[in-house]
């Protein structure tokens, strides 16, 4: 993109968007210019929303794939190229609130079994044990892993924060076990096929997508519904809501309640109030 590209990147990151979010918007702007082939500066409203609706009804993209080019192009359009007007009448797409898959303990096990390689075995057990993004597993450096406290450095996350997560003993064993067997150079603690890059995140949704089938799962499994697993199982278990949205790295706690919409488990030990009309608990409690 040149030197629209350069100024888009700057103003992204003198906003503190993280890596993550400035590579993607930098795809999402490529993929608009790439479809009209034509300079971004001749270009208005009519344009894009020709090229939204192309993503629909052409490319079948999912409404969350298009509320990320429209987060993108918005960008491009009010900040960068300072043109608030067509920014402001950019649609954006509904989208409707659904519950996240999860994974059952045994599902998770069985998939963990059927990776072969240790260092994906290694990766997609982080990932689910430390409740991680995809994009925060794979960038992950060898200083972040503090086995003495036994917790997780993340670093510049989603909204440029950084937190710590457990570090849990099988995880710890694992990334042993894979040090041993692959001895990687560091400093990166997942390297990719070229020196000095990370493992892409497509290389972690083959593994996972090879071993969902080898395992046959009916569920879909990518890196993110194990971190939906990794919430769910903690609620499960007792945690309370506040700790969970930390060690997701949640601003707000609204995003990590809606987990307890999806704990099969904690609507399973809720007591219904007909069980106990008639009662001395309900002449206490039901008024």
């Amino acid at each position: 993109m040149g030197e629209l590209g350069d100024r888009l990147i700057n103003d992204l990151k003198l906003r503190r968007y993280s890596g993550h979010t400035v590579r993607k918007y930098g795809q999402c702007v490529q993929g608009f210019i790439a479809y009209h082939q034509r300079p971004v500066d001749e270009m208005g409203l009519d344009e894009v929303r020709a090229f939204l609706l192309h993503l629909t009804d052409e490319r079948k993209s999912s409404r969350a794939t298009q509320h990320q080019y429209v987060a993108a192009l918005r960008f491009l359009y009010g900040v960068t190229l300072g043109r608030r007007e067509i920014a402001d009448a950019i649609p954006w797409p509904k989208v409707p609130v659904t519950l996240p898959d999860v994974l059952s303990g045994t599902e998770v096990e069985a998939l963990l079994e059927a990776i072969p390689s240790v260092k994906y075995r290694a990766i997609v057990l982080t990932a689910y044990g430390a409740g991680l993004r995809i994009s925060e597993v794979c960038v992950l450096m060898v200083s972040d892993i503090d086995s003495k406290r036994m917790l997780i450095h993340i670093r510049d996350s989603k909204h440029g924060q950084d937190r710590y997560v457990m570090l849990g003993e099988r995880v710890l064993l694992a990334l042993r076990t894979y040090w041993q067997a692959t001895k990687p150079a560091g400093p990166v603690l997942f390297p990719g096929l070229r020196a000095g890059t990370c493992v892409s995140e497509a290389a972690v949704r083959r593994a996972l997508r090879r071993a969902a089938a080898h395992c046959k799962l009916s569920k879909r499994v990518t890196p993110h519904v194990l971190r939906h697993s990794f919430a769910t199982h903690l609620l499960e278990m007792g945690t309370d809501l506040r700790v969970i949205q930390a060690l997701l790295g949640h601003s707000s706690i609204i995003t990590t309640v809606r987990y307890t919409r999806v704990s099969s488990a904690l609507i399973g030990r809720t007591e219904s109030p007909v069980d106990v009309l008639g009662t001395e608990e309900a002449r206490k409690k039901l008024r």
